[in-house]
């Protein structure tokens, strides 16, 4: 007999209810019997101060760490002689040592096999595996007695679709109860319920650290989806919030680090923070390259940063240096990679994502840099059509710094309005970084690709002695009110993306 197809319902299976068969020896044909035993203890060593949810995260990570054994018997359902009585034992056959808890209460209920094995694959195996051989054989289920109260949630939700608990603590229970018996509906009920519920940083941890096979792990999904949302909008603005940052647990960093829309001052910034945070949590050296190469640093995005930045990576211990030379010379690739290569390979990448530019505070540029015959550098900033349209009517963006001669600068587009005519319209502007009272003469001449020839021309052409913090450049670079400049027909956006370069020489 073919075994049915657990990974969906069956048909009308929100409709079926057999609550009326659960334990009734009328409509049932097996014995079940569920031996428990003690489980995990409950709250700290002095029995004080945990909340429902620092128990649950005991019993949660004690979960964990018994997978490994429960996969090979511990926790599996048995297939075995029914001792004589109802009285506690102890089992003589080897799935058991003499090291296992002792059994401190006994359970025994009549089920449908039929039912329950068509609900789990688990109870299809159980059922379908030597129950024919006697009548008097009973199938034994052994668990924690943390345990108890989520397994006969369980076997009602079988029976009936439903749960009679609205608590999240044990609705948390149920849910893992549900992976381990490996019944998906219970699991995929379990996320609705909690997902209508208020949700906290630590409740979106705790579902984000939850054990799960890898079978069911689409069950989990909208759960953990919901979890890692929650947990960006909470540090979504990373310049204001890296105290809490720094509290998070693996679980959670990843979560921040592997959305699109944090707002970080740049990869740069971000790299630093993850370091600061590795650092902190996995003091040894040798756990901390094993947390960057495993987890946190597929979620760096490197061709984001500068090739300054790209640099001091390279002389960090922190990251393996195999890894290290691996993700610093793909980024460097990415870096020369023309913009259609660039977008294709953002395509591709759907797991990490990590040719996908966040959403930073300074924007990315790409630079060229030059020592002979004069100290060169030419610098490439693209703004995309909708970034250009929030600037109006008096806002302005920054570009990431650059350096040439060791000093550092950076490149601001404004929307700006011309005196002369009265009228908005775009400027573009160099600034010098403060730093002491170095000061510099640099040839500037600020670029932008026109159309229908897509080659760069020159707008602005100037020569400037820097102090520390100023900044230089014209108010309104293409010679256009606002309006032309952002018309469907203006010349300047090329596939909505405008493109300026500068080109800095100090002699």
């Amino acid at each position: 007999m073919d075994p049915p197809d657990f990974s969906r319902p069956p048909a009308g299976d929100g409709d079926c209810n057999f609550e009326f068969v659960s334990d009734s020896s009328n409509f049932s044909d097996r014995p079940l019997r569920i031996e428990i035993v003690a489980g995990p203890p409950k709250g700290r060593p002095d029995g004080e101060g945990d909340s429902e949810w620092d128990r649950h995260r005991k019993r949660r990570r004690d979960a964990i760490e018994k997978r490994k054994d429960e996969q090979e018997g511990e926790a599996v359902a048995m297939i075995e002689e029914s001792p004589s009585g109802d009285e506690p034992s102890r089992h003589s056959g080897s799935s058991w040592s003499m090291d296992s808890p002792p059994v401190i209460s006994i359970k025994s209920l009549s089920v449908s096999s039929t039912i329950l094995s068509a609900k789990s694959p688990f109870f299809y195996k159980l059922f379908s595996n030597g129950m024919q051989e006697s009548d008097q054989q009973h199938a034994t289920l052994r668990i924690d007695a943390s345990e108890e109260a989520a397994l006969m949630e369980l076997l009602s939700f079988m029976y009936s679709g439903k749960l009679s608990t609205t608590s999240p603590t044990l609705l948390l229970d149920v849910l893992m109860v549900a992976d381990k018996f490996e019944v998906v509906s219970c699991m995929r009920h379990c996320c609705q319920l909690l997902k209508s519920l208020p949700m906290s940083q630590e409740s979106a941890l705790l579902y984000l650290e939850l054990p799960s096979s890898i079978s069911m792990a689409s069950a989990l999904q909208p759960l953990t989806e919901a979890a890692k949302e929650f947990l960006v909008n909470s540090f979504k603005d990373l310049t204001k919030n890296q105290d809490g940052l720094m509290e998070l647990p693996l679980v959670g960093m990843e979560a921040v680090l592997s959305s699109d829309d944090v707002q970080v001052a740049s990869e740069d910034a971000l790299y630093d923070l993850v370091l600061k945070w590795a650092r902190r949590h996995h003091p040894k050296l040798e756990e901390r390259q094993e947390v960057f190469g495993a987890r946190l640093g597929r979620l760096i995005r490197f061709p984001y940063m500068s090739s300054r930045k790209l640099r001091k990576v390279l002389t960090h211990n922190d990251l393996d240096q195999e890894f290290t030379n691996k993700a610093v010379l793909e980024a460097l690739f990415f870096k020369v990679e023309p913009a259609h290569r660039r977008q294709a390979l953002a395509m591709d990448d759907v797991t990490n994502r990590r040719f996908v530019e966040r959403a930073y505070k300074y924007r990315p540029v790409k630079v060229v840099e030059f020592e002979l015959p004069n100290t060169q550098c030419i610098v490439y900033l693209d703004l995309k059509r909708e970034e250009c349209a929030h600037l109006f009517p008096s806002g302005r963006v920054y570009s990431q710094a650059f350096y040439i001669g060791g000093q550092g600068f950076f490149l601001s587009a404004h929307c700006n309005r011309d005196v002369h005519n009265s009228c908005h319209c775009f400027g573009l502007f160099l600034g010098m970084q403060e730093k002491g009272s170095v000061s510099f003469t640099v040839d500037y001449e600020f670029s932008a690709r026109t159309m229908p020839s897509g080659q760069f021309d020159s707008k602005y052409k100037e020569k400037y002695t820097f102090a520390g913090g100023k900044a230089v450049g014209y108010r309104n670079l293409f010679a256009l009110p606002w309006t032309s400049f952002m018309a469907d027909d203006s010349p300047y956006f090329i596939n909505g993306v405008l493109h300026l370069r500068a080109e800095l020489t100090i002699e």
